[in-house]
């Protein structure tokens, strides 16, 4: 009888479930408008000047991008996601930029390893490299090669210091 019991209440409590969810309206989102997007981003340059930012500003930012209102779903989004929001912007690294000739020199001496690649800031080639000891040679041959050549660039930036 107990377990009949327990059943029934689980089958209600997932019919409960089942019912409030596909009640809520699904709506899609608008796309955000260039100019508010512009002002955003500049609001967001201006509040990470010392490095840091609190959530209100990150709230008042998204805000002003979305154009209207957050929503439950963004506003715990942007709680959750803050920090890592807050840690891309640039203010925190400016003058860390990365040196050509640093990669080159740990390319030759270090190639096999990959050290380059995590210089570079490509963590997952790095490993694969480090594990097949750079493809057996060939991979940090073709890498020096790109260093050189300029065309192996640091992620999502270019070299400070060139050759």
């Amino acid at each position: 009888m107990k377990r009949v019991k327990n059943a029934s209440l689980l089958m209600l409590s997932a019919l409960f479930v089942v019912l409030l969810t596909a009640a809520m309206p699904v709506s899609k989102p608008e796309p955000i408008k260039p100019e508010n997007l512009e002002k955003a981003m500049a609001a967001l340059k201006t509040a990470s000047a010392d490095g840091t930012i609190s959530y209100k500003e990150l709230k008042t930012i998204a805000t002003e991008a979305k154009g209207a209102k957050l929503t439950l779903k963004e506003r715990i989004g942007l709680k959750l996601f803050g920090k890592k929001i807050t840690s891309k912007t640039d203010a925190p690294f400016q003058g860390a930029g990365k040196s050509q000739v640093i990669a080159l020199i740990l390319c030759a001496l270090l190639g096999g390893l990959g050290i380059h690649r995590f210089y570079l800031g490509y963590t997952w080639q790095g490993v694969v490299q480090l594990l097949t000891l750079g493809g057996c040679g060939i991979w940090a041959l073709i890498d020096l090669i790109r260093i050189i050549t300029g065309d192996l660039q640091p992620k999502n930036e270019d070299y400070e210091t060139t050759l």
